[in-house]
């Protein structure tokens, strides 16, 4: 056997939600509904099919390696230098990306946990040190993290709003620990889940990028713009970052697929509100309906709801499963009795709502 770098052996492998094939595969059944994952139930923008659509004879040819139809109009969307954009395939791309760019061994990265699992990926990957802090009322804590930064911490990440349990850290919040944190460190914001959030306090993190910062904000397409089979995602930086950034990444990164569906789901703003709209009821509705079960939660940012079962939920998840219903154990963020739940249709949620019910005996 070669040697290898012992480092990896730190990296645990990515556990995702159960694909509604292997379901339907292991349990032998026909109707079958993923709320694990957080993807978006009304499906891709009706624009990005059809632009697809429009582009498949076309496969052939190699994509635009710098985005650059999609590069402009982000920028001129977000109000940010064409430049300052980075492209991925994924925002966990990116965030390999910038540990290809910035981490050696010896650095320390820090977070809070329990959160994206990527951030430790990062850091082991390159050797780096790994330290999470707890969470603080769910969400990061900003005042523990920025007390923990060091000598040799070099990046900071911050789920905001959090995966798994969807609260956030507001504008004052994010204003102090910024003040605070020394010139050396690079602060990364995961904003997944950024066009579902409601919050009017929550921290406009774009304004640090245009301000020069050490920041690197990230957003994606896989969850309210529902192409996560396409794989696309983005950070924003300051130049002196952006530039740094484009020299670790692989030519052709993001397909040609997904820049095509990227840039016509951008101008979908239609399909954004309605998709805005059924997340806003249906997690109103699941809220009552979870209260009514007896049943604790964490007031969610997001497209998800984290949910305190009091007992183990892989028995649950398991017990869900057998009805069809996926959904997303807490054992894999280490919060054993937890069940994290994609908000879906209305029809998907009475789904779930009337199988946890029967499982719980409630």
């Amino acid at each position: 056997m070669p040697s290898y770098r012992k480092n990896i052996l730190d990296i645990a492998p990515y556990q995702p939600g159960k694909p509604i094939s292997e379901v339907k595969r292991e349990k032998g059944l026909t109707d079958v509904i993923k709320l694990a994952s957080n993807e978006n139930p009304l499906g891709p923008s009706p624009k990005a099919v059809a632009a697809l659509q429009q582009s498949l004879g076309s496969l052939h040819i190699y994509p635009d390696g710098s985005c650059f139809e999609l590069r402009q109009a982000l920028a001129k969307r977000l109000g940010v230098d064409p430049m300052e954009l980075i492209f991925g395939n994924g925002s966990d791309e990116v965030i390999k990306m910038l540990g290809l760019t910035f981490l050696e061994p010896g650095d320390e990265v820090l977070t809070c946990e329990p959160t994206f699992s990527e951030y430790a990926y990062a850091a082991h990957l390159m050797g780096a040190r790994f330290k999470s802090l707890a969470l603080k009322d769910y969400a990061f804590d900003l005042e523990a993290l920025l007390t923990a930064i060091g000598p040799k911490t070099k990046m900071v990440f911050i789920c905001n709003p959090n995966n798994p349990t969807g609260a956030y850290v507001n504008k004052s919040a994010v204003e102090d620990f910024l003040a605070g944190v020394p010139h050396h460190v690079l602060v990364v914001f995961d904003e997944a889940y950024y066009e579902y959030v409601t919050a009017e306090d929550y921290p406009d993190t774009i304004r640090y990028v245009r301000e020069g910062r050490n920041v690197v904000v990230l957003r994606t397409f896989s969850k309210i713009y529902g192409l996560a089979g396409l794989r696309i995602g983005y950070g924003i930086a300051p130049g002196h970052i952006a530039q740094l950034v484009r020299r670790v990444r692989e030519p052709f990164n993001v397909n040609a697929a997904a820049q095509i569906a990227a840039l016509a789901a951008l101008e979908d703003e239609e399909h954004v509100r309605r998709s805005r709209e059924l997340n806003e009821a249906g997690k109103a509705w699941l809220y009552l309906e979870l209260e009514k079960l007896g049943l604790e939660y964490v007031p969610s940012q997001t497209n998800f709801i984290f949910v305190d079962l009091k007992q183990d939920s892989q028995v649950v998840y398991q017990r869900l499963l057998d009805r069809g219903i996926i959904a997303r154990s807490g054992g894999v963020f280490g919060c054993p009795n937890w069940l994290r739940v994609s908000i879906g249709t209305e029809e998907e949620n009475c789904r779930l709502i009337e199988a946890l019910a029967e499982v719980l005996e409630r």
